[in-house]
């Protein structure tokens, strides 16, 4: 392997051992992007970022704590989307999860008006 620096004192094996520490914190914000659904930061500040992956990282256990309290077969990322669409719903979690079909589209209109003939 090759690793390009500019910085010439310090030895090769340091230098790769610094890539290597570099790769293991751009995995843990592929992770992070892609489990704790988290795209960009609210702040910029050391503490903005570190609060807002420490409420992702609760989200995330809260919600793997409830599959499995609730023994549920959806994915963590099927729990996760369908608490987002019903964020402000006062429905019971274990309904919300259980009593829907995800799959299948609503074929009666129900209610909904028509806004175009």
């Amino acid at each position: 392997m090759v690793f390009l620096t500019n910085n010439f004192t310090l030895p090769a094996l340091t230098i790769a051992h610094l890539y290597r520490s570099r790769w293991q914190v751009e995995l843990f914000f592929k992770w992070i992007k892609q489990h704790l659904r988290i795209k960009n930061f609210f702040g910029t500040s050391e503490n903005a970022v570190k609060t807002q992956i420490w409420i992702a990282v609760s989200v995330y256990v809260l919600v793997a704590i409830m599959k499995r309290r609730f023994n549920l077969q959806e994915s963590l990322y099927t729990i996760l989307q369908i608490l987002s669409v019903n964020v402000f719903e006062k429905t019971p979690f274990y309904q919300l999860v259980t009593e829907r079909d995800y799959n299948a589209e609503t074929s009666s209109p129900g209610k909904q008006l028509n806004l175009f003939d």
